[in-house]
């Protein structure tokens, strides 16, 4: 790693997203206390720069979303340098004029998942802020990077389920109800250990089906979901690579910084 440049900011793929360069990239092993991420960290180029791109899944998905080691993909990302990262995700839809092929860039999100581990600090008093749990910098970066083929709405909230089923139409109306827009099995706590590690993320999000209860039908099927995140890839890829060039700083924003004044546990790495 010491003949390698320090990659600032990452990508994290989701569903169907296991590479991102298209020129030679390093593979990176990175072990952790937490054990070892999803996959070797590969460390390329976008435009000149260093990047960082975990396939959340594994490189084969080979990991569930509940059975995601989160705290060690977050931590082997922070212990190469990064400090902001995009974390492009597949997701089902809650609105009917949010169809396939639409990117949502969501600004809030809510938790209904349960038993995953979702935080570095089991002791010590440490609360981190997470009322607004996107950063707004890297938000920003991708809405003005959008593109033709995938419309794109900036804003929204994004409820996170357990899975790995498939809510109910129940479900499905009762999120809908809220007024949430989007359902998504992954997003946390990949965003809290973002926070706790100070690190700025932003979800993209991509909408693969209408959720179960927006319309009729034998309901939403995985071969549908990812024949649909597929039919997007290179564009949702392409938007990804913009985003990444339109960031202008390399350091976490003074809005994701959370532990000014707070003795913490350990050190971060």
């Amino acid at each position: 790693m010491s003949s390698l440049p320090r990659p600032a900011i990452a990508v994290i793929g989701g569903s169907g997203f296991y590479d991102f360069f298209d020129d030679d990239a390093t593979d990176v092993d990175v072990d952790t206390p937490y054990g070892t991420p999803s996959a070797p960290i590969a460390i390329g180029e976008v435009e000149g720069r260093a990047v960082a791109f975990l396939p959340r899944h594994g490189r084969q998905h080979e990991y569930a979303p509940h059975t995601l080691p989160y705290l060690a993909n977050m931590w082997a990302l922070r212990s190469l340098g990064v400090r902001r990262i995009f974390a492009p995700c597949a997701v089902g839809s809650l609105r009917a004029d949010w169809g396939p092929g639409t990117v949502g860039v969501p600004d809030q999100l809510v938790d209904r998942t349960s038993g995953r581990p979702q935080t570095y600090f089991d002791g010590g008093g440490v609360h981190v802020s997470f009322a607004d749990p996107y950063c707004d910098e890297l938000r920003s970066a991708a809405i003005k990077s959008e593109i033709e083929q995938l419309p794109l709405k900036a804003g929204g909230t994004m409820v996170v389920v357990q899975g790995p089923r498939f809510s109910t139409r129940a479900e499905s109306r009762w999120f809908a109800g809220q007024g949430w827009d989007l359902v998504n099995m992954t997003g946390h706590p990949e965003a809290v250990l973002a926070r706790e590690l100070e690190m700025c993320y932003a979800a993209v999000a991509l909408v693969t089906d209408l959720d179960a209860g927006l319309e009729e039908g034998t309901g939403v099927h995985a071969v549908d979901v990812f024949a649909e995140f597929k039919r997007n890839l290179g564009p949702f890829k392409e938007l990804i690579r913009r985003s990444v060039s339109a960031v202008t700083g390399t350091d976490t924003c003074d809005r994701c910084r959370v532990h000014a004044g707070v003795s913490l546990p350990f050190e971060l790495p």
